[in-house]
């Protein structure tokens, strides 16, 4: 992973120092908490309903074990014992009080790590597929190009202050694992006919109250123009994006608004000014940063799947775990396992400081100190022996982290919702929590298949409702919350906005109403269809007509 540098290392110590005396000058009057907005934000301070919270980024979901227990630490010792994994590969803590902020924000800096522009309206977190550099599919590593953005755009003067806050994701990969047509800026990184290694580069994505598929704007773009290419896009945004309207101010706004054809001509005329000048990235700069992303020294394994073969036929339990949570390792006689957040009736993406120091002990035993963070909210270790997985899984048990659910009807993403969010019209959490608990059975779900249920507290979709297989988006409606279902939306390569099907339904009936849902789908399918193809195939008619006809 990549290691910081003298200025990195300045740069956030400078932050954390500044940072203080803001807060002492808060805490002491001197300033109002109007005053003191802007500058909490810049530092990943947000005022939720009954607290502070802090966003902490992880920079393409990739974390070491040092810092994961710095992570469990401050869970234990300044918050209330958990932290919350999200969908933008960070964590957030939910009660952490103003006072102890700096101290939190200096602790994060002894390991690398902070939360400048985990908020505000600048470039975020730059996030990728959690599978990065191992993935069984993938062309080259796409974190090598998301350390160089993420250089590029840390404290970037020009993009500081933008119309609304930007999401750029990259994958290196043909299967989408990181929603890229989600996103302002989605880089996929490919091999031309030519054999170069380039970017498809897509624009324009988002959900929010405004849900829009990113466009693919230039099918090709060369290595050496990356960040010209994007810095061009954001120049064009920033000069045309709106201002007097948030809600209108995100670029999948100004892209539908100009048309994807008169966006390209903007960005192309803009990108004439910068090519071949000083953000050329060079070939030498390239291995440089991928020099931090050298594979680890694998084992030359033999029989890679004897043991492992054997351990799933004698253990019903660890083959329906393997099955689930294992995904397939470029490297023969390895395996990528995925550590599943959503136990039965728990909530979406928190993990204990306990769990969370006993990942990265298991990170130190068994995948060289790595861990990765999900947009789906759950935890992976990427660099496993296929012989260590049964050791593992038992490990895992015995911390309540080996459900296996991944892609199942109970990885259900959620946000915090009314809980927590001072911007939220309903609860997620309880919802989730009945959901999963109507499903918990894993034979039900195995038969059932994969299935994606997301779940927002509100409209600005923090649980990506718009593009689950089955999307649950939480309303108030007269002083009562109800939920308004959407079917057929999707996050991969072949990217969808649900559908809504029809008039919210209330508490008490939205479980009941997604049980429907699901019934109909089984009783629907046909052979091998999961519930996704039978859904495209039949329409919402059928889901309507169930859902509706005895409502």
């Amino acid at each position: 992973m990549y290691v910081y540098d003298e200025m990195d290392q300045a740069i956030v110590d400078q932050r954390v120092e500044q940072f203080r005396g803001q807060v002492a000058r808060r805490l002491s009057g001197e300033l109002t908490e109007e005053e003191f907005k802007p500058l909490r934000l810049m530092n990943g301070l947000y005022l939720q309903l009954h607290a502070y919270m802090l966003r902490v980024a992880v920079p393409y979901g990739v974390l070491s074990s040092t810092q994961m227990r710095k992570l469990a630490h401050i869970a234990r010792r300044y918050d209330k014992g958990y932290g919350h994994f999200t969908t933008r590969q960070n964590i957030q803590f939910n009660w952490p009080k103003l006072e102890d902020t700096p101290d939190i924000l200096a602790e994060l800096a002894e390991v690398q790590m902070h939360a400048i522009q985990t908020s505000g309206n600048c470039i975020r977190n730059v996030t990728a597929d959690q599978y990065a550099g191992v993935a069984a599919d993938e062309v080259e590593d796409p974190r090598i190009y998301s350390e160089i953005i993420r250089q590029w755009s840390t404290l970037h003067p020009e993009f500081s202050f933008l119309p609304r806050k930007f999401k750029i994701a990259l994958t290196g990969a043909p299967r989408d694992r990181a929603a890229l047509r989600l996103h302002d800026i989605g880089l996929r990184v490919y091999r031309n006919g030519a054999g170069e290694i380039g970017f498809e580069v897509m624009a324009g994505g988002g959900q929010g109250r405004t849900p829009m598929i990113a466009k693919t704007i230039r099918p090709f773009l060369a290595r050496r123009d990356l960040l010209s290419y994007v810095e061009a896009i954001m120049r064009v945004y920033n000069r045309f994006g709106r201002r007097d309207n948030k809600y209108k101010a995100r670029i999948k706004i100004l892209l539908h608004d100009i048309g994807a054809e008169e966006f390209t001509r903007l960005v192309e005329e803009e990108w004439e000014h910068l090519r071949d000048g000083a953000l050329d990235l060079p070939l030498a700069e390239v291995q440089r940063v991928r020099r931090f992303f050298r594979p680890p020294a694998y084992e030359d394994i033999d029989d890679p799947v004897a043991w492992y073969e054997i351990k799933k036929a004698e253990n019903a339990d660890f083959a329906r775990w393997a099955a689930a949570n294992v995904a397939a390792h470029k490297q023969p006689g390895y395996a990528i396992a995925n550590i599943s957040l959503k136990p039965i009736g728990g909530v979406p993406g928190d993990a204990t400081a306990e769990q969370m120091d006993a990942v990265a002990d298991l990170a130190d035993r068994y995948s060289v100190g790595e861990i990765r963070v999900t947009h789906e909210q759950n935890l992976v270790l990427p660099h496993l022996k296929k012989a260590d997985l049964f050791e593992l899984w038992r490990a895992l048990a015995a911390l309540d982290l080996a459900t296996p659910n991944v892609g199942f009807a109970t990885d259900i993403i959620a946000c915090p919702g009314l809980d927590y969010c001072a911007l939220a019209t309903a609860r997620s959490i309880p919802v989730a929590q009945r959901l999963s608990e109507r499903f918990a059975d894993i034979e039900r779900q195995r038969d059932i298949g994969p299935l994606r249920i997301k779940i927002s507290g509100c409209i600005n979709a923090c649980g990506h409702h718009h593009v689950g297989h089955i999307g649950i988006l939480g309303l108030e409606k007269k002083g009562r919350e109800s939920y308004q279902v959407t079917l057929g939306g999707r996050a991969d390569e072949n990217a969808a906005i649900g559908e809504i099907v029809g008039p919210a339904f209330s508490a008490d009936d939205i479980v009941d109403a997604v049980e429907t849902v699901v019934d109909t789908y089984l009783d629907l399918r046909e052979e091998g269809e999961a519930f996704i193809d039978t859904l495209e195939r039949t329409g919402l008619n059928p889901f309507k007509e169930r859902l509706y006809g005895a409502h």
